[in-house]
């Protein structure tokens, strides 16, 4: 089965070459971007906004017209001398986007979603704890089965999957579902003939919060699951580190003396704040949950607190169960980072439960995807 796809825009690969039409898709890309942050802008208003001449504007609207992508919306209400403007609108709904979300352990999922982030169709497909080629092939169909529930053309697939991803998308390690040094968007491309994105899960995550949950530039989302991870956006962009393994704060030692750790430390966040050992804590304990969970908020101060400082942050965003984050967890992390942060020429930094429940990593999929292929960040 071939997708219907959006082909006016190049893949993410070939736009890492310099060729004669680069400038111009930058300005279909700029126009774009500034119809969908400010809709009702007539071409005139473009024009100043851009700076680019009212004849390259034409020409970029007339492209983005016959695309399907933006729309004009009737004439301009505002007073002006002369003949009014006519006001230009995006189009959601003109493109679909397809979205995994690889990261849990028992059941891969799916979405179809419009250029809003809006999820139009949803799909699964168990995991039955498939490694290696197995693993590929399950990916593979429920990417068939998104594909075949789209209804627009398709602007590309994005994927967030668990373990280590290089800049590129070569999955370097993920050891959930067997893969080592294994390139996944070719197979998946050539399966679907559309463009595939492929990012870490959690720095998905976190694309998502600033992309749909309005969110900063630079902002530091954790995630509280099976394990603990973070993801840390600069500049509106994912830090992957120098071995693509920046956020992986799971492993660092919060009780020296604490309990053994799967990595082979001894009290590592992960044993105090992961769900399965937090929920095991609260069982044993059923008498002094608020005390527990604050203990565990504590530890995870300890782990934040030098990261806000060093990088500036004013944003924290947890993501996870909100009967086990919400209440006495996020309080205490909130004021021990507050009290080890405070500065008197910085506002203090705010840590947050995650809005976006288990859509985060689809959302993030679809907002990289929309970057990348359309230049809407």
């Amino acid at each position: 089965m071939s997708t219907r796809v959006s082909g006016r825009y190049p893949t993410s690969r070939s736009r890492r070459l310099v060729r004669p039409e680069d400038g111009r898709r930058h300005n279909v890309e700029f126009v774009l971007q500034s119809v969908y942050d400010s809709p009702g802008l007539t071409r005139a208003d473009l024009a100043r906004q851009t700076g680019l001449t009212r004849v390259t504007i034409s020409e970029l609207v007339a492209q983005l017209l016959a695309d399907g992508l933006i729309a004009e919306a009737g004439p301009n209400q505002q007073v002006r001398p002369g003949k009014p403007g006519t006001r230009l609108d995006p189009v959601p709904e003109a493109r679909d986007i397809l979205a995994l979300d690889l990261s849990n352990q028992s059941t891969l999922r799916g979405a179809v979603l419009d250029l809003r982030g809006r999820v139009l169709e949803r799909r699964q497909q168990p995991l039955d704890k498939a490694q290696g080629p197995a693993a590929l092939a399950r990916v593979t169909a429920l990417a068939h089965d998104l594909a075949a529930a789209a209804k627009h053309l398709v602007v590309g697939l994005g994927v967030g999957s668990p373990g280590l991803i290089a800049a590129d998308g070569r999955i370097l390690a993920a050891t959930s579902l067997g893969w080592s040094d294994f390139e996944l968007a070719g197979p998946l491309e050539a399966a679907l003939g559309c463009p595939v994105e492929v990012c870490n899960d959690a720095n998905l995550a976190a694309v998502a919060e600033r992309r749909f949950a309005q969110g900063h530039d630079n902002l530091l989302r954790v995630q509280i699951a099976t394990g603990v991870g973070a993801a840390l956006l600069v500049g509106g962009d994912p830090v992957l580190g120098e071995h693509s393994a920046a956020g992986e704060i799971g492993h660092v030692v919060v009780e020296p003396d604490g309990v053994d750790c799967l990595c082979g430390k001894r009290g590592c966040l992960e044993t105090w704040l992961a769900v399965p050992p937090l929920t095991a804590r609260l069982a044993a304990a059923p008498g002094r949950r608020d005390q527990v969970l604050a203990q565990a908020g504590r530890h995870l101060g300890q782990v934040l607190a030098p990261i806000v400082s060093a990088l500036d942050l004013s944003q924290v965003v947890l993501g996870g169960p909100a009967d086990l984050i919400a209440g006495p967890l996020l309080e205490a992390s909130q004021r021990l980072v507050g009290d080890h942060t405070r500065v008197d020429f910085r506002a203090p930094v705010t840590l947050s439960h995650s809005t976006l429940g288990d859509d985060a990593v689809l959302l993030g999929a679809a907002a990289h995807v929309l970057r990348r292929r359309l230049g809407v960040q």
